[in-house]
């Protein structure tokens, strides 16, 4: 099938032709960030797609993302280190002060700043985001932050994060998403002063933390637009994450067909290629053909994205089919070379771990199914 946007395409191919699986082995072994090549990304302009061109940006669409990040995972590499750059920024696009955007939206662009880090997620609420319990309070020209996050990854090698905080109790508004705000964090003056950060050690290299909040001071300024509607403002982003984490699946699917493709042609047991044997040809061509629906609605989300529609369930469906069509095709890698695709030369394994995030994060199967049926369909709501 004809691929858009080919030029952007071969670009990110080339770059990413200079980090093969040995880098990622090495990165993967010792939980390491991959500076080198999140430089290369952020240098040569790709991570600053969806910044418009009076901050410094490319001023692409998402459409243009898409193609970027799904390049990046079919070559082999990992978008997640850095993905959350190219959208956790359109809080701050969408809702921010013009003062706030022009502080941080050319050094993003230039490299000089980053923003990879979104602090949402705590050890209690899950995702049953009404539930969070960090605070942030009023005092004056500043607020008081207290609280916790976990599975906040990149803060590390980030200058800045988006924090999500109550500043209204649950029970205080209309419904139990309201009372919660965005704030932007200086990361750099926040360490040591009420902030710590956890490293947190898991299955797939994320550079994943837990932040602890004890008394952290901000200025009143590091509100996000209006108090008290931040949850609106981050569902903004979400469809963004959402359309581009589809996108770093279908890369990944490739990744897997082909690697299991040229495999099978390899090959040879019993004195022939088991590329012939339908047990191992069947597999294959079934994840290729999924692989490619799941791209369609993919290009769907993104593009209805671009034209400013109402795109929630189509992105919602994108992630929901991107992400089986990767995982399925991730065992079927590792099913058709068998033995050998536990062997970390291979890159299978690695591959294959990374892929199986994205049937929890950023939001689990489950409750897309859920969505779909209750926004979509009309079922009763089930939770």
């Amino acid at each position: 099938m004809k691929q858009r946007h080919q030029d952007i395409r071969d670009a990110v191919a080339q770059l990413c032709s200079q980090y093969p699986g040995e880098y990622w082995r090495e990165k993967d072994r010792e939980q390491a960030y991959p500076t080198e090549f999140v430089r290369a990304l952020t240098e040569a302009g790709f991570l600053s797609c969806l910044i418009p061109e009076e901050y410094g940006g490319s001023g692409l669409g998402m459409s243009e993302a898409t193609a970027v990040m799904e390049e990046i995972q079919a070559s082999g590499c990992n978008g997640g280190a850095c993905h959350a750059q190219m959208y956790t920024m359109g809080t701050v696009l969408r809702h921010g002060s013009e003062e706030q955007k022009r502080m941080l939206l050319p050094g993003i662009s230039s490299g000089e700043l980053r923003l990879q880090a979104f602090g949402v997620t705590e050890p209690t609420s899950g995702t049953d985001t009404s539930r969070i319990r960090t605070t942030a309070t009023r005092e004056g020209d500043t607020y008081r932050i207290n609280g916790q996050k976990v599975w906040t990854s990149r803060i590390a090698h980030s200058d800045f994060m988006l924090l999500l905080a109550r500043t209204a109790p649950r029970d205080a508004g209309e419904k139990p998403h309201h009372g919660m705000s965005v704030f932007l964090v200086d990361i750099r003056e926040a360490q040591g002063n009420g902030l710590t950060i956890k490293p947190l050690r898991a299955m797939v290299n994320h550079a994943t933390t837990e932040v602890f909040f004890d008394d952290l001071i901000i200025p009143a300024s590091s509100l996000v637009g209006e108090e008290g509607k931040g949850f609106r403002y981050i569902l903004d982003g979400m469809n963004a994450e959402r359309i581009l984490i589809s996108a770093e699946c279908i890369g990944d699917a490739r990744w897997f067909i082909d690697k299991a493709t040229n495999y099978a042609n390899e090959r040879k047991v019993f004195d022939r290629l088991i590329g012939q044997n339908q047990g191992i040809q069947f597999p294959i061509a079934r994840c290729y053909a999924e692989m490619q629906a799941a791209a369609l609605m993919v290009e769907r989300a993104a593009d209805m994205f671009d034209s400013g529609e109402n795109c929630g369930a189509e992105a919602n469906m994108a992630k929901l089919l991107a992400a089986d069509a990767s995982w399925k095709a991730a065992d079927m890698c590792l099913q058709t070379h068998g033995g050998f695709g536990f062997a970390e030369e291979y890159d299978v394994e690695r591959k294959f771990r990374e892929t199986r995030l994205y049937q929890i994060a950023p939001i689990s199967t489950n409750l897309i199914l859920s969505f779909i049926a209750e926004h979509v369909l009309g079922l009763p709501r089930s939770f």
